[in-house]
């Protein structure tokens, strides 16, 4: 059953990485309708489909048949309405001089320790700390 939620959770994940929505998915069979009537009509294949949809054939397509273009508005992965954001970190070498601070140091007489306890239930396992 975990494997299962691992699976569905990381297939989860990585549709939402590439920008597939539901409506996507629900599209496929237009995709499939579209590109037989691609291949009945203009003879092309699913490779030269995807390039005349999605690829360098696009802007071509869309001026020459402007017929289709109610279809292609149902295609699948057609982001109208999405903006896309790119989010890059970029790591710059920094180098910060450290400069040493040299510290007096301290004695301080202020916190002194005395056990009001009997010297003979200092040697169980658990003692206070000592001044030295």
């Amino acid at each position: 059953m975990s494997k299962l939620l691992a699976i569905l959770l990381s297939s989860l994940i990585l549709m939402q990485s590439l920008r597939i929505d539901y409506d996507d998915i629900i599209q496929i069979d237009e995709l499939i309708e579209h590109a037989q009537f691609h291949k009945v009509e203009y003879g092309d294949n699913f490779l030269v489909f995807l390039s005349k949809h999605y690829g360098e054939l696009k802007e071509d397509h869309s001026k020459n048949h402007l017929e289709e273009k109610k279809e292609h508005e149902q295609l699948p992965f057609q982001c109208h309405d999405q903006t896309l954001t790119i989010t890059a970190f970029v790591m710059q070498d920094v180098f910060l001089e450290l400069e040493t601070v040299e510290l007096p140091e301290l004695k301080d007489s202020r916190f002194h320790y005395q056990s009001s306890l009997s010297k003979k239930k200092k040697k169980g396992l658990l003692q206070p700390p000592r001044n030295s």
